[in-house]
């Protein structure tokens, strides 16, 4: 609601017409349309997931192994496993909705705090999304400039193998302050 009201108050401040405001409305409602149905996906599989336990099932089994895991280790294999599912997830209110019902308890199991969880996390995603093919920010940025997606990551690999070991230095800081 709060986004509904801003955008008429800027609609009415900017002397727009009521036609423009409302194509300006609908555009932008429009544009929402995909994250949310990627959340509410997401939604359904963690509550199914939940209630044919499934979840615990999963969470049984990954506990050991991480038992006996140091946090910065952990830390790193999360930020690890959210890379490929930042690739099929690039939403990240859909991933973290599809995600975080397995990381956060699975982090208590190995005794790493959630905001370290919840870091691992965004790193990772993050991480996927400076070259995802699926993000829509990459691909329609190389269409405007004429770029190709594989010179693009040719250019970007050097950047990406630094920024990984950024992403490990940082989660084992992180693990040793937490």
């Amino acid at each position: 609601m709060l986004f509904f009201l801003s955008a008429i108050l800027i609609g009415l401040v900017a002397r727009m017409g009521e036609k423009k405001i409302v194509s300006l409305i609908t555009t932008g409602i429009g544009d929402m349309i995909g994250p949310a149905i990627v959340i509410a996906l997401a939604r359904g599989v963690s509550v199914i997931m939940t209630n044919t336990q499934t979840l615990d099932t999963v969470l049984n089994a990954m506990e050991n192994l991480v038992e006996g895991t140091s946090a910065g280790v952990f830390a790193v294999l999360v930020a690890i496993v959210n890379i490929p599912l930042a690739f099929l997830i690039p939403s990240s209110s859909g991933h973290a909705t599809l995600a975080m019902p397995l990381l956060a308890p699975l982090g208590d199991f190995a005794g790493v705090s959630r905001s370290l969880v919840i870091t691992a996390f965004q790193m990772g995603h993050g991480f996927m999304l400076m070259f995802a093919p699926t993000n829509v920010v990459v691909v329609g940025g190389l269409a405007i400039a004429k770029v190709g997606f594989d010179k693009y990551l040719r250019f970007i690999a050097p950047l990406l193998a630094i920024y990984f070991v950024i992403i490990v230095v940082v989660l084992g800081i992180a693990a040793g302050i937490g």
